[in-house]
């Protein structure tokens, strides 16, 4: 109970130190930072690196809450220098930072791992521009009993995740962005999520959108965004395939529980997927259907005794 009570008062120290900070609407983008300003983010970028690594490795619960209040504090500073956009956190290994082709934002997701069941996630999203303009991103998903396919979330309502790809594309009402997420869920199940995020007339960060069609979907509309649970056991692909210009996820089957917890969901070795066509995600099942009538083997070497010998190589003619 101290550790869901200190979590959450985790949560409210994000709201706490963030609001205020994107009510800037400056459309100038960003350019470089200043020689000064330069200098400032390499140094907090130091002390940066060493909070995320704490928040991910602390061995001691309490010390990993503590540095999570005040990685959240610190970051919120260092991107208040002029022009901050810009500036890489090439260092921040623990902390993922995406940012899509047209280089209208990025986003900072990271994780917290409060015990063996209990994962949180939080994040920000930086709009392209001189003055700061962010958004705190508020995992709620520990309030959400069912997974949200069908609902819009905003920044304060957040199905919290690690991002780690990022597509953008476009649609009849603009342009779009796919996020690939990991979430760890709990000790025994993990899932995956494929998110979209997109932006109002306001510039405020929206997720989910209808894209997804299934190619037998149930009745109503086109899923918000795709969720992929399956057995903490399993390793599971979710990601862009640049060869098949397309998004590839493992197949899931039902399987028992290795941990006697009823039936999970594993890899069957096949992959489906998603195609865009017209500013839609259409699912494709079993991408790779060839098939061979007998099994595929070597040339046999002994099959043709008279012309070869047992190494293979051609009998040479008597002479």
């Amino acid at each position: 109970m101290i550790l869901k009570r200190q979590c959450l008062s985790i949560v409210f120290i994000a709201g706490l130190f963030f609001p205020g900070l994107f009510a800037q609407t400056q459309k100038k983008q960003s350019v470089r930072p200043t020689a000064a300003g330069l200098e400032k983010m390499k140094t907090a970028e130091d002390t940066l690196a060493l909070l995320a690594y704490a928040v991910i490795n602390d061995s001691i619960e309490l010390e990993r809450f503590a540095a999570c209040k005040v990685l959240i504090t610190s970051l919120v500073r260092t991107l208040k220098v002029e022009n901050s956009f810009k500036y890489p956190f090439d260092r921040l290994k623990s902390i993922s930072i995406l940012a899509p082709p047209d280089s209208s934002f990025r986003i900072f997701t990271w994780q917290l791992y409060v015990n063996d069941s209990t994962y949180r996630y939080y994040g920000a999203i930086q709009r392209n521009q001189t003055a700061l303009q962010l958004y705190p991103l508020i995992d709620r998903s520990f309030e959400m009993e069912v997974p949200p396919l069908y609902e819009q979330l905003n920044p304060d309502n957040w199905y919290g995740a690690l991002y780690y790809n990022i597509r953008q594309f476009d649609t009849r009402e603009g342009r779009k962005y796919l996020l690939m997420g990991y979430d760890a869920f709990e000790f025994f199940e993990k899932r995956k999520i494929i998110e979209v995020l997109s932006f109002d007339k306001e510039g405020v960060p929206v997720f989910g959108a209808p894209v997804f069609h299934r190619e037998n979907p149930p009745p109503g509309p086109p899923e918000n965004r795709m969720f992929f649970e399956y057995s903490a056991e399993a390793v599971v692909k979710v990601n862009w395939d640049e060869q098949y210009k397309m998004i590839l996820f493992d197949h899931l089957i039902p399987f028992p529980s290795p941990f006697a917890r009823g039936m999970t969901a594993v890899p069957d070795g096949s992959y489906d997927g998603l195609q865009f066509q017209k500013g839609q995600w259409y699912f494709q099942d079993k991408v790779f259907k060839d098939s061979q009538e007998e099994v595929p083997f070597p040339e046999p070497i002994l099959d043709s005794r008279k012309s070869r010998d047992i190494s293979g190589k051609a009998k040479k003619g008597k002479g």
